[in-house]
């Protein structure tokens, strides 16, 4: 099998669509030695879509401090590995973050593969100007901190997009410049 040139790969998949994954990805998540998932459960459904047969770890919000030191010691010592999430960019209010650190830390050698963001196809097909934007991932739960913050949004200059758990909302919004509009459920 053709030598990978990074020790970790932090892989974007599709949002939602398996088509959208990118050749690039396919090739990496064949060439490497394991593929840490966010549920392996879930990811394995992709990989089994395109017949990629690779030993999966689990790397999640509750484990991903242990799990960076794990992949960084293994990494250094010539394991290869895939980091993806269930949708989208890992490391986009998806594990990855902490992982990124430990192997900067170590010297590990990595790279992000451009892909699939929910946060830049919810810019573009807002509508709303794309020049200037914030992210500020997923809204509070408590929902004084969430007024708070969506007040402040409501009050920028620039285009705001925030993440809401369908289980904390059973409305999806879009956020505007100056005023919020309810859409009904998609």
């Amino acid at each position: 099998m053709e030598k990978v040139e990074y020790s970790v790969y932090f892989v974007p998949v599709p949002i939602g669509n398996r088509a959208d994954i990118t050749l690039r990805a396919l090739d990496v998540l064949r060439k490497v030695d394991v593929i840490a998932c966010e549920d392996t459960r879930h990811s394995g459904l992709l990989l089994s879509h395109y017949e990629i047969r690779k030993p999966l770890i689990s790397m999640h919000d509750h484990n991903e401090q242990p799990r960076a030191g794990e992949i960084a010691a293994r990494a250094a010592g010539g394991e290869s590995f895939a980091v993806i999430s269930d949708a989208g960019m890992p490391g986009v209010s998806d594990p990855g973050y902490r992982l990124i650190q430990t192997l900067k830390e170590k010297g590990v050698s990595f790279t992000v593969l451009p892909g699939p963001s929910a946060v830049v196809t919810a810019l573009v097909g807002s509508g709303l100007p794309t020049d200037a934007f914030f992210f500020g991932g997923f809204l509070p739960v408590k929902s004084g901190k969430k007024n708070a913050v969506l007040q402040t949004a409501v009050e920028a200059s620039h285009t705001s997009i925030f993440y809401e758990s369908p289980i904390a909302s059973s409305k999806p919004c879009r956020l505007w410049r100056r005023w919020i509009r309810i859409f009904p459920s998609a």
